[in-house]
């Protein structure tokens, strides 16, 4: 199965002549300046001499051109060799740019050059066939409210997993299939929850061992046990997971490292001895990249210039990628970071889920179009899911899968696919893409309104009936047959399958964890000088209270003030690693990705870790015993300082091991099983250390002060103790390696949709289906942009607001409904937003400066003037990196950092960000949610925060309900929101789909509200479902901002209006066509820059009127004022945190259990050692071992509740941080309530 691409996914069958050869010439790309003849003469000297080398020094030399001016000011060719492994920056960037100018158009045109010169050496490329045979999902799972992680849950999963394992189950899990007799060898799409996910990570070998699986898989008939599939193939999961800290540059080149070349220098070779016998001398380019990319491990790779380029990083590949915490690149490009991270490598079969959520419709087509063309011309198979892609998109792809349910509604050409439809009675309406209609054909809520034929009664087409129907279909009898015919296995090629576990040597792996190991602790180094800074001013205050002319040696008294210094010095060094916990934590997920992806072996993650950390330790330790030893007064003898020293750091490298372990084990028992065994340990080695030293006495002080504290005193307990603090270091970094387990994800399913699931396979296909309800039993309070009526106060009144089922209703595009009364809202005065001439900057980023970039500055938003009026809905457009997040985030009085200017007005007066916070709401693009509360419980908690206090308790429980019938989350109401990519709601549930939410958004603005809205990848009927749009282009540069116009007629005639901009096409996507024709590809082509066009228009003109006419107030106007910073009182902010937190505590068994579990073991383990001390009270000493006994206790438990209770900190902190923002509490409340 190579060269075939399908929608949502890409796969592969064999297309022999499916591509012409007279579309690989290539004249015209690669232009010459001087003379052909005496260019051509010189490159044959060149490769005259290449071809004389040896053949490994042959296999790394090639040609590179470079155009240089001579001293005649005039340009030249020069022809030099290079040797492919010292290509600097320059050249990788100066051949990118000279042979990669338009990517997707000179992609292709390399890509043809590479296919023909491989095809005219008589080379076959191996290509993998997937085929995957009545394969079948289950999976066992709680429902309903037994699903949450409540304490009460997590008390009884322990009690049915004990007697499990004794053979005793009487768990009442319900089973929920998943995939439900898959058979096919193509790829597909489907709506949210149909399975996608699920066949992907099955096909990629990559299911959860917990998943009861059926079925078969096979690669070039192969079965997944005789080969190593998750080499031979690559799964890119949806979840963006990345380092923030590095590059986008320095993401792929790791990957590009670590993946290694594959079979690319085996081809380079046969290819290069095949050349050599036929006397063909290459091309320099094609030679130059396909050598460059065969060698191994470099450090970074031409793939990655090149991959930069494909997927439209190249602008941002010096920025880091960023985190929750750290300002970097776009979400739209993290997303393409994530398939860049798979395609720098050789794996050649990917299966790619949902790749473009957050990407423009350009981009996408972008991106996809690269990939067709990599699928094509080096037969490829790429399996692809994507969540309603554009037309065009969606045109590139050869064959369809679409899932419904767990089961394959149709699979097969895509030219086939409306035709299988309409012959069961759904046509796809005239304005509406296919893919949006095959997402909606399939659901029992949209199904209606494509039944083709109006004389007869519509009926509800069940999925189960759609599949039967599929197996009649001529297309489903033809995959059949293909099935029945199994794959020859001596056809397969040698190289198609990879048979070892890790593609580049231990030692590369090694060196290039070693790699990234070292620019993270660059990249971190403030936490280490923190660390160093802290340690230096600790190590003074030790020294000042245990001052050495206070520390007498007179007496066994004088002896309890060294063992307190020493106890000190112990824990403080100890808990000096501490850091590494929160380090560790935050890489885990990473980690966790690179070896699921057989990236590297484990210990090569570890090894550069601890190794690393020895030099700091050393510094550090060196660093506290100079200051404290002879300060405080401790033994003078140079071997006992030494001893000291070794020991401080040996401390140091196990707490730190420790600590990773912890990290490793997600904070259990073992801080206290191994902690507390090897404090007392390092106590007794480090006292013994210090006080066996010779005095005048008969029995010397020290022994007798050992004694008295019953401390071993013989000398070899020192060397008993170093060898015990190595072998806790050396042992506890394997086990940290060994113990990463991932957290198993939550599923969330509600009783309904079991029962709903059940039904819909249990009922007769003829029956009418149940009939959604139209409207909800309950009003509907709504918010947005709202001011104040003179008087400070709210009231309620009951307005009119649209419920037409698809957007396009509102141009005439839909089925005619009745609209119907909904809802309670607020009272408010209509506001306008206006802006003139805004800018946007932040500091250049050190890396650009290393670059060579002189500016002090970075500008991302350049001279952006508009309107956001009230009533009309506002779309932000742009390709990604356009800075529309960006301008979203100023407007809203986001950005905390960087530096604006221009003039921003609420209704003609200036925007003060504490009241308009009060009446704005701002949904960000990131999912920033407390993850241990309901869908429900998440917009009671808002509700009850934002909604002024007049409003009572049971009408904002009123409002709760109505949101959530109108965004459709009545079967998640009772769902945990979980952790983003790992527990609690998917993707898609925590975005609803495009069109729910659109219905939403035109309800709101039909009100008068003031909405603006980014969006990415529109179908037809969503961007006509809005009335005014702003575009930007990368630079953030305003290129239209006015009306879209029936059918978008009138932003079409604006840019057709531009010399050399081409026609729509018809029934083509408005949206992806202005993005497309507005490219800076088309810029280029054009010589036309549009954001100066724009300024030049007679639209722009009356855009800065309607600006000015905005930016005075209307008479009589008052500026918006609140009596209060925040709608609640802070007793009602109190209430309101509590109650979040109330439930976030008692949803974190992990957490509490930890604790639980840690006190009872500390207080066995001091109880065990200070057995009856508190019973001996006749001297001081009696009274220090009772107060230490209590100091132990206090200390230990303590640092253990810190430690537990960061992480759950650090979730909602980044909760806090937007909440706040909105203007929804003031900081003390949620402080005093968590």
């Amino acid at each position: 199965m190579s060269g075939r691409i399908m929608s949502g996914s890409i796969s592969q069958r064999i297309m022999s002549g499916s591509i012409s050869r007279r579309s690989w010439s290539m004249e015209g790309v690669f232009s010459r300046r001087h003379s052909r003849t005496v260019d051509e003469d010189e490159e044959a000297l060149k490769w005259a001499a290449i071809e004389k080398l040896p053949t490994y020094e042959r296999l790394r030399t090639s040609i590179i051109k470079s155009i240089i001016e001579n001293e005649h000011q005039q340009t030249e060719i020069v022809h030099r060799e290079v040797d492919v492994r010292k290509l600097d920056v320059n050249d990788r960037q100066n051949f990118i740019s000279n042979v990669f100018k338009v990517a997707e158009e000179d992609n292709e045109k390399f890509l043809k050059k590479y296919r023909k010169r491989i095809d005219r050496v008589g080379i076959q490329l191996p290509k993998v066939e997937v085929r995957f045979e009545h394969l079948t999902v289950e999976a066992n799972c709680y429902i309903g409210s037994r699903a949450l992680p409540t304490l009460a849950n997590a008390a009884k999963n322990s009690v049915e997993w004990v007697l499990g394992m004794l053979g005793i189950s009487f768990a009442k899990r319900t089973k929920l299939k998943i995939l439900k007799d898959a058979s096919g060898i193509k790829n597909h799409q489907g709506p949210p929850s149909s399975g996608k996910t699920t066949l992907l990570l099955a096909l990629a070998g990559k299911l959860d061992s917990n998943l009861k699986t059926t079925g078969e898989i096979t690669y070039n008939g192969y079965k997944l046990n005789e080969f190593v599939p998750r080499k031979t193939s690559a799964y890119i999961s949806q979840n963006d997971v990345h380092v923030g800290v590095m590059t986008v540059k320095e993401t792929l080149d790791f990957s590009a490292r670590c993946q290694g070349v594959g079979t690319r220098y085996d081809l380079q070779t046969e290819l290069a001895s095949r050349e050599k016998q036929a006397g063909i001398y290459p091309e320099a380019e094609l030679d130059l990249f396909m050598k460059a990319t065969a060698v191994n491990g470099m450090e970074s790779n031409l793939i990655t210039d090149y991959t930069l380029k494909i997927l439209g990083l190249d602008i941002c590949k010096d920025t880091i990628v960023g985190d929750e915490m750290l300002r970097g690149i776009s979400g739209g490009q993290k997303k393409r970071v994530t398939t860049g991270e798979m395609i720098v490598g050789p794996t050649k079969t990917l299966f790619m889920d949902e790749i473009s959520t957050g990407l423009d419709s350009s981009t996408t087509y972008q991106i996809v179009k690269c990939l067709q063309q990599i699928v094509h011309l080096t037969d490829a198979t790429v399996l692809m899911s994507l969540l309603q892609p554009a037309p065009e998109t969606f045109d590139l792809f050869d064959d369809i899968i679409l899932l419904s349910e767990g089961q394959i509604v149709y699979q097969g050409p895509r030219e086939c696919v409306l035709n299988f439809f309409e012959s069961c009675g759904f046509r796809c309406p005239e304005r509406k893409g296919t893919a949006d209609f095959l997402q909606e054909v399939t659901s029992r809520k949209d199904q209606k309104q494509y039944w083709a034929d109006r004389s007869m009664p519509y009926r509800y087409v069940s999925v189960a009936e759609f599949v039967e129907k599929f197996k009649r279909f001529h297309v489903g009898m033809q995959l059949k047959t293909e099935l029945s015919t199994p794959f020859d296995k001596s056809l397969s090629h040698r190289a198609a399958l990879v048979f070892t576990k890790y593609s580049v040597p231990r030692m590369q792996l090694l060196k290039a964890c070693w790699d990234k190991e070292w620019l993270l602790i660059k990249r971190n180094a403030f936490v280490y000088v923190s660390k160093a800074v802290q340690l230096i001013i600790v190590a003074f205050i030790a020294s000042t209270v245990f001052l050495r002319t206070k520390m007498h040696t007179r007496n066994e008294d004088d002896g309890g003030l060294y063992i307190s210094a020493l106890t000190f010095s112990v824990i403080h060094n100890m808990f000096n690693g501490y850091a590494e916990l929160s380090l560790m934590i935050s890489r885990l997920p990473v980690f966790y990705k690179h070896r699921d992806l057989l990236f590297h072996p484990a210990w090569t993650f570890t090894l550069p870790t601890f190794l690393l950390m020895v030099p700091i330790s050393i510094i550090e330790s060196i660093v506290w015993v100079v200051i404290a030893y002879f300060t405080i007064g401790f033994a003078s003898e140079a071997g006992r300082f030494f001893k000291h020293l070794a020991l401080v750091f040996l401390t140091q490298q196990m707490a730190a091991g420790i600590f990773r372990l912890i990290a490793g084990l997600c904070r259990t028992m073992i801080i206290a099983n191994t902690g507390g065994a090897f404090a007392l340990l390092l106590f007794s080695c480090l006292e013994v250390s210090s006080y066996l030293k010779a005095s005048d006495n008969v029995t010397r002080l020290g022994v007798a002060v050992l004694e008295n504290f019953d401390i071993f005193t013989d000398d070899d307990w020192y060397w008993i103790g170093a060898v015990a603090l190595v072998g806790f270091t050396i042992v506890s970094n394997p086990i940290h390696h060994c113990s990463h387990v991932l957290k198993p994800k939550q599923a969330i399913i509600s009783e309904e949709t079991i029962n709903e699931t059940e039904s819909g396979h249990q009922e007769d296909s003829t029956a009418e289906p149940r009939q959604r309800r139209p409207e909800s039993k309950k009003d509907s309070i709504s918010r947005s942009l709202s001011s104040s009526d003179g008087k400070n106060t709210r009231e309620m009144e009951v307005v009119r607001m649209s419920s037409q089922s698809n957007p396009s209703e509102r141009n005439g595009a839909g089925v005619n409904s009745v609209a119907v009364k909904r809802g309670m809202i607020l009272p408010f005065t209509p506001l306008a937003m206006s802006f003139d001439s805004v800018n946007y900057y932040v500091d250049m980023p050190s890396e650009m400066k290393d670059q060579g970039v002189a500016e002090d500055r970075l500008q991302l938003l350049r001279e952006v003037t508009g309107s956001f009026r009230p009533g009309i809905l506002t779309a932000l457009m742009g390709v990604s990196g356009a800075g529309k997040t960006t301008l979203m985030d100023v407007l809203a009085g986001r950005k905390t950092g960087g530096y604006i200017e221009g003039d921003i007005r609420i209704s003609g007066f200036p925007k003060k960000q504490e009241t308009f916070a009060r009446i704005s709401g701002y949904c960000e693009q990131t999912d920033i949610h407390s993850p241990q509360v309901t869908v429900k419980e998440s917009l009671i908690y808002s509700a009850f925060l934002r909604l002024p206090r007049e409003v009572s308790k049971e009408e904002k429980m009123s409002f709760v309900d109505e949101v959530m019938e109108l965004v459709e989350l009545d079967n998640l109401k009772d769902a945990i929101v979980g952790l983003p990519g790992a527990t609690g709601l998917s993707t898609e549930q925590r975005k609803r789909a495009a069109a729910i939410v659109m219905r939403t958004v035109r309800n709101t603005v039909d009100t008068g509200r003031t909405v603006v809205c980014t969006i990415h990848q529109p179908s037809i009927d969503i961007f006509e479902a809005f009335d005014e749009l702003l575009l930007m282009k990368r630079g953030g540069q305003v290129i239209y901002l006015g009306p879209l116009g029936r059918n978008s007629h009138k932003i079409i005639e604006y840019f057709e209006a531009i010399p050399g901009v081409p026609k729509i096409k018809e029934k083509y996507n408005p949206a992806t066509w202005m993005l497309e024709v507005s490219s800076i590809a088309a810029e280029i082509q054009l010589g036309v820059d549009f954001a100066e066009h724009y300024k030049s228009s007679s639209l722009y003109e009356r855009n800065k009127a309607l600006v000015k006419e905005l930016s005075t107030p209307p008479p009589g106007a008052s500026d918006l004022y609140f009596a209060s910073i925040y709608s609640q009182s802070t007793w009602g902010q109190f209430k309101s945190c509590l109650w979040k937190q109330w439930w976030t505590y008692w949803r974190s068994p992990d957490y509490n259990l930890v604790r639980f579990f840690f006190t009872l073991i500390t207080a066995l383990i001091v109880g065990t050692i200070f057995w009856k001390v508190g019973s001996k009270r006749e001297s001081s000493n009696d009274l220090t071992v009772i107060i230490g006994a209590m100091y132990s206790s206090v200390f230990f438990i303590g640092v253990n509740n810190c430690s537990t209770v960061q992480p759950i900190i650090t979730i909602e902190r980044s909760v806090f941080y937007r909440e706040k923002a909105a203007g929804m509490y003031s900081a003390l409340p949620y402080a005093l309530a968590q």
